[in-house]
């Protein structure tokens, strides 16, 4: 489309991690995984998709010529392009095909077992402390990530540490867990917010080589981070259950070309036997 390092293309970035955070924490609270009428796995993919044919073949110069030379009708449309409507057609799908449904499934199956809303919707300070620092970060003047063109490595950045905020709702979901209400990867989010504004109240900023320097170690950091606890969960899930993550053990594809029935099988054995626990604490309270 031709967005570029622009706040569009930032604010096209940051819409998708917004269902995708609400989907998870309906299903945290529901035990269910609902697909809506326009949802990000079908409808979102079908639209991104079409949208990438479109500009293949037209080129992206398509949305942003103005939509009265498709449809006609300059006198209604004037010279707005399909681009003028992207940011209020991402927010109203949003805040009008999304977020509704999963509030109200949320309300539905929490009135069903007596419970209130209220606690629920305080879940969502996550998802808020990362949208509010993100847009502080780049809707201050004095940031220089957009202007100098460093959204990807924003992007690649903000990957694992809006991976790890979902994938610990989830795992918390599965193990029974209470909701997690904070990760640290928020924190140098939330920080390099803070630092870019300070000149607001007359204190030195970061300088632009300082602010790609912070988004580097940023990078870095929420890298190792979330690998490194990506590694624990597994490790801990597989030991539990006697599997491997990738490939089947030896003892265990042994036993089935013997034909040995299940429950003489080694990871019924381990199971009955207690032997494998996962540590206590659970994998969230590894690298919170």
């Amino acid at each position: 489309m031709g967005l570029g390092s622009t706040r569009l293309g930032a604010l096209t970035a940051l819409i998708p991690t917004l269902p995708m955070f609400f989907s998870t924490w309906e299903t945290y609270h529901t035990h269910t995984l609902f697909l809506g009428y326009f949802n990000g796995p079908t409808e979102g993919l079908i639209i991104a998709a079409l949208i990438m044919i479109l500009s293949g073949y037209y080129g992206p110069t398509l949305w942003t010529s103005p939509l009265a030379t498709l449809f006609g009708h300059e006198q209604f449309l004037g010279k707005t392009s399909f681009l003028d409507l992207w940011a209020p057609i991402l927010l109203l799908g949003l805040c009008l095909a999304h977020i509704p449904d999963c509030v109200n499934n949320v309300y539905q199956a929490r009135r069903g077992r007596n419970q209130s809303l209220t606690p629920a919707l305080l879940e969502w300070a996550p998802i808020f402390i990362f949208t509010a620092s993100l847009c502080a970060w780049l809707g201050s003047p004095y940031s220089h990530l957009l202007k100098d063109n460093h959204l990807s490595l924003l992007c690649f950045t903000l990957s694992p540490a809006f991976g790890r905020m979902t994938t610990k709702i989830i795992l918390a979901h599965l193990t029974r867990q209470d909701f997690p209400m904070w990760t640290v990867m928020l924190a140098p989010l939330l920080i390099g917010s803070i630092l870019i504004n300070l000149p607001y109240i007359g204190l030195p900023g970061l300088s632009a080589s300082s602010e790609l320097w912070f988004l580097r170690g940023y990078f870095a950091f929420a890298t190792i981070v979330y690998a490194r606890w990506a590694v624990y969960v597994c490790n801990s899930i597989c030991n539990y259950l006697g599997i491997n993550c990738l490939t089947i053990p030896e003892d265990k594809w042994m036993a089935l070309k013997a034909g040995a029935p299940p429950n003489e099988r080694p990871e019924a054995n381990r199971l009955a036997s207690g032997s494998v626990r996962l540590q206590k604490g659970g994998a969230n309270g590894k690298f919170a």
